[in-house]
C-alpha cells in the first residue's frame, strides 16, 4: 500500500501547540510531534470507539497488556507477560513515578546531558538532588556524534552529597537521534548494578522510528539501526530496569496519553503501581483504543514507510547543512526523527548574535528547539524537527541558509 507523507495537512486553528504557539508566518520544527496523519487503522479504532458514544470510566484492558508484552517478544525475543505492563499517561509521568518510586527527598538521580529537557525537571519536581555526567561531543567535518564518558558517569554517581537511587537513560536518546551500543549499554548498566540501590528507568519511547544507516563500503542505507531494550541484557540488569514504551512518537498520537511502563521486578512492580494509584494517574479511553491498534501489528507496513520516508529527510537535512549551511555541524541520528545542530562556531565568530534559536526564529523565521533547555553541552544548538512532508523541510532550510546569508 502506498502512503503519502508528502501531503501537506493544515495544522494551523487546531489547538496543535507547534502550530498555534508562533505567529502565522513562522515555520515550525519545534515540538516532538510529526505532520503526518495517524495510520489508517488507528483512525478506524477511534471512529468506532466515538461512534459508540459513550465514554464512561474505564481501566486498562488485558489486551492492551497483552500486545505490548506480545510485541516486545516479537520486536526483541523479550519475554514480557501482561502481568509486567501498567498502563500510564504518557512517557514523562512514568519516569516522574519512577523518581518518586526509587528515590526519598535528597537523595540522587542521575542523567547524561544534553538530554530531552523534562529529564531536568524531575529532581525540582520531588526534592531530589541532579546528578550530571555529560555525555562526550566528537565533531567530525560536518557531523558530529556523541560518546558515553564512562569516567564521568562512574565519578557522578552518589556525587553531590547524595546517593543515587535512580539512573534516567534516554535511548534512543534524545535530542541526538543515537542508538547505544551493547557494549554501551553493558557498561552503565554494570556500573549501576555495583551500586545496589540504584534503579534504571530506560525512556525508550522512539525505539521504533528506526532509521536506514547511511550508506558505505559494508552496507546499504536500507540497514536499519537496531534498538536493544536495556532489559534484556541480563536478568540482573531485567530486575533493576523500569521500561518506558508508548505509542506516541512512533504512530503520531502523543495527544491522546497513553504509555506503558514494562518492569519484570514484582516488588519494584507494586511500588509503582501503588504510587500510579495514589496520584490518580488514570488513563484516556481513546488512548487506550489508539495504543491497542497501534500495537497490534496492524499499522506496521505504515511504520515501514514511514522510516524509509525519515531516513530520506534525514539524508537531504545532512546533505543541505553540509553543502549550504556553513559553520553548522548536525547529528545523523539512527533513530527519531530529530537533527542536534551544532551553530557554536557561527556564535563564536560573530555570524550568529547570542542564541541560535533567537537567531532562526526572528531572522529566518523558523521554529526550533533552543538546545540550552537540553542541559549543559546544549548552549549554541539548535533541535530540529524533521518528521514533516518535504517541502516543508526543505522551505525551513532555505529560509535558514538565506537568514546566514544576510538576505
Amino acid at each position: 500500500m502506498n502512503y503519502d507523507f508528502d501531503q501537506v495537512i493544515e495544522r494551523r486553528g487546531s489547538n496543535a501547540i507547534k502550530w498555534d504557539f508562533y505567529p502565522a508566518d513562522v515555520l515550525p520544527l519545534w515540538v516532538a510531534d510529526m505532520d503526518f496523519s495517524a495510520p489508517e487503522p488507528i483512525l478506524a479504532a477511534l471512529q468506532a470507539k466515538v461512534a459508540h458514544g459513550i465514554f464512561g470510566y474505564e481501566i486498562p484492558p488485558k489486551k492492551l497488556l497483552e500486545l505490548v508484552a506480545r510485541r516486545m517478544e516479537r520486536l526483541y525475543d523479550w519475554q514480557v507477560t501482561p502481568e509486567m505492563v501498567i498502563a500510564i499517561p504518557g512517557i514523562v509521568t512514568g519516569f516522574n513515578v519512577a523518581a518518586g518510586v526509587a528515590c526519598a527527598p535528597g537523595e540522587g538521580i542521575l542523567m547524561q546531558p544534553p538530554v530531552y529537557f523534562p529529564f531536568l525537571e524531575v529532581h525540582e519536581n520531588l526534592g531530589l538532588v541532579r546528578q550530571l555526567a555529560p555525555l562526550t561531543q566528537v565533531d567530525e567535518e560536518h557531523t558530529l556524534h556523541y560518546e558515553v564518558d564512562f569516567d564521568a558517569f562512574e565519578a557522578a554517581l552518589n556525587s553531590g552529597g547524595a546517593r543515587t537511587r535512580l539512573f534516567l537513560l534516554c535511548q534512543p536518546h534524545n535530542p541526538t537521534g543515537q542508538i547505544y551500543s551493547r557494549d554501551q549499554l553493558s557498561r552503565v548498566a554494570e556500573i549501576c548494578l555495583r551500586n545496589n540501590d540504584v534503579v534504571i528507568c530506560s525512556d525508550e519511547i522512539h525505539s521504533e522510528l528506526l532509521l536506514g544507516r547511511p550508506s558505505t563500503s559494508l552496507r546499504t542505507a536500507q540497514d536499519k539501526a537496531q534498538h536493544i531494550p536495556l532489559a534484556t541484557l541480563s536478568p540482573e540488569i531485567a530486575a533493576r530496569t523500569i521500561t518506558l514504551v508508548a505509542p506516541s512518537k512512533t504512530f503520531n498520537v502523543p495527544g491522546l496519553f497513553c504509555g506503558c511502563a514494562i518492569i519484570p521486578n514484582d516488588e519494584l512492580r507494586q511500588r509503582f503501581k501503588k504510587e500510579v494509584e495514589r496520584l490518580t494517574l488514570h488513563v484516556s479511553s481513546l488512548g487506550m483504543v489508539a495504543a491497542q491498534a497501534a500495537f497490534s501489528g496492524e499499522c506496521d507496513d505504515w511504520l515501514t514507510e514511514l522510516c524509509r520516508y525519515l531516513t530520506a529527510n534525514r539524508d537531504f537535512l545532512v546533505a543541505f547543512v553540509k553543502n549550504n549551511l556553513p559553520g553548522i555541524r548536525t547529528t545523523v541520528p539512527d533513530a527519531t526523527y530529530l537533527a542536534w545542530l551544532d551553530c557554536n562556531e557561527l556564535v563564536k565568530s560573530g555570524k550568529i548574535s547570542g542564541s541560535p534559536y533567537k537567531f532562526f526564529l526572528h531572522k529566518a523565521k523558523v521554529a526550533l528547539n533552543d538546545g540550552a533547555t537540553f542541559g549543559p553541552g546544549g548552549e549554541g544548538f539548535v533541535r530540529l524537527n524533521f518528521g514533516c512532508p518535504r517541502a516543508t523541510l526543505v522551505e525551513a532550510l532555505e529560509r535558514m541558509k538565506a537568514a546566514l546569508a544576510g538576505k
